[in-house]
């Protein structure tokens, strides 16, 4: 009997290792738009993504790279910043990407790990998109790449590159026979890849791209509506779950709860960027770089711009530190997703987010980013008569980060 019982533990405990490692793996995954100036409402190139990823903590780091500077997105214990995962720099190129694991090269054993310091390169060696695509050809076959790059440049360009270790395509936002309305929607899949199925994101794009053709019919695809809809989107289509529509259960012991596994504002969205173009070659410090460093619905944007020549404090952080504007996220997030449990840290509660202070999470958080937007907008427009010193930019993008983390604590008092 105790040899049998000691069999059954063996077995019991093999087994269970065995479905540890036979869960599947999540991999990276985002939500990515690139549109052409003549679908977005300022008539310059946009350029967005919603990073989803394990690496929860992000900040930003300003390079001084081989040929130009630039401010990139990163994770906060990358110490050195040796991976970027989105990034502006001061020629007015902006790069980001998804990860496509359906153009791994699975002979090789390659997934995609190089995709952020390839990144990292291209902003410091590259001014346009042309300028990109060199690259991608020079450096073919010497990387580890499976990515749907994102490029906009301050000539007006914006294009997808499907990238793997051996070869890309280019899509062309102006395109008109593959964008015919303007712009390109991408998650974790490429139309090139041999095998689709290999991909993932399909829902997220289903649903972006209901969004943005909705928006751009509008005439609403700009900024704005990048930040406060597409990036903080929870409804998903096909479950038709559409949260901010269903009436709050009576019951406060039994509120509403959203699974946003497949939701565009995933529990696993670490951070979001949105590039607004120069308007023209000749004016690449006006490019702008606004960053959610955090779950969207959790955090308020800030813009910054690589003329500066720094990050503001609150976005930045020593060694393998998170930045405070990161931190107060992750605390919101904590108070939004309550339950810890198994998967449970997947379901948000739809009552709180609805409900805080009698407002909800959201109005307060649109409330301190709006007052951004409109400053920024006036900025812009006088910075576009004359140049503005890099001391002066650098002042201004750090009064606006300060104001979003004073107005965060003003807003959400208990949230500590």
């Amino acid at each position: 009997m105790v040899k049998f019982k000691k069999l059954s533990i063996s077995i019991l405990i093999l087994t269970a290792v065995f479905l540890l490692f036979a869960l599947p793996v999540e991999s990276p995954a985002c939500t990515l738009i690139v549109v052409s100036g003549r679908a977005t409402t300022s008539g310059r190139p946009l350029m967005w993504k919603n990073r989803d990823t394990s690496q929860l903590l992000n900040k930003l780091m300003y390079f001084k790279g081989d040929r130009y500077n630039f401010i990139g997105l990163i994770d906060s214990d990358d110490e050195t910043g040796n991976e970027v995962w989105a990034g502006l720099n001061d020629r007015g190129l902006a790069i980001m990407n998804s990860q496509a694991d359906d153009l791994s090269a699975r002979d090789k054993k390659y997934d995609g790990a190089g995709n952020g310091a390839f990144m990292k390169l291209a902003l410091g060696q590259c001014a346009t998109v042309e300028d990109f695509e060199k690259l991608l050809q020079k450096e073919k076959g010497k990387w580890d790449l499976a990515a749907n790059f994102g490029v906009i440049d301050a000539e007006g360009r914006a294009c997808f590159f499907e990238t793997s270790s051996e070869y890309y395509t280019r899509f062309e936002a102006d395109d008109k026979k593959v964008a015919p309305f303007g712009y390109i929607v991408r998650t974790n899949f490429s139309y090139t890849s041999p095998d689709y199925l290999q991909g993932s994101g399909f829902i997220r794009f289903e649903r972006m791209s209901h969004l943005a053709e909705e928006a751009r019919a509008a005439g609403r695809l700009g900024v704005q509506f990048i930040l406060q809809e597409a990036a903080r989107d929870l409804n998903h289509e096909k479950l038709h779950s559409f949260p901010f529509n269903r009436p709050l259960p009576e019951d406060p012991s039994r509120p509403l709860y959203i699974n946003t596994n497949d939701t565009i504002n995933r529990n696993s969205t670490a951070s979001a960027v949105v590039f607004e173009g120069a308007p023209s070659p000749e004016r690449p410090d006006l490019a702008t770089m606004w960053v959610l460093l955090g779950q969207p619905v959790t955090i308020a944007a800030i813009p910054v711009w690589p003329a500066s020549g720094q990050v503001p404090a609150v976005a930045s952080a020593p060694g393998k530190e998170t930045c405070p504007l990161n931190t107060f996220s992750r605390k919101l997030v904590q108070y939004l997703y309550p339950d810890r449990r198994g998967r449970m840290p997947q379901y948000l509660n739809v009552n709180r987010l609805r409900t805080y202070g009698r407002e909800g999470v959201l109005t307060k958080i649109l409330r301190i980013e709006n007052q951004v937007l409109e400053r920024v907008e006036a900025q812009l427009r006088a910075w576009e008569k004359r140049r503005e010193s890099s001391g002066k930019i650098a002042a201004f993008q750090e009064v606006l980060a300060d104001s979003v983390m004073q107005g965060l604590y003003q807003e959400f008092p208990d949230i500590r």
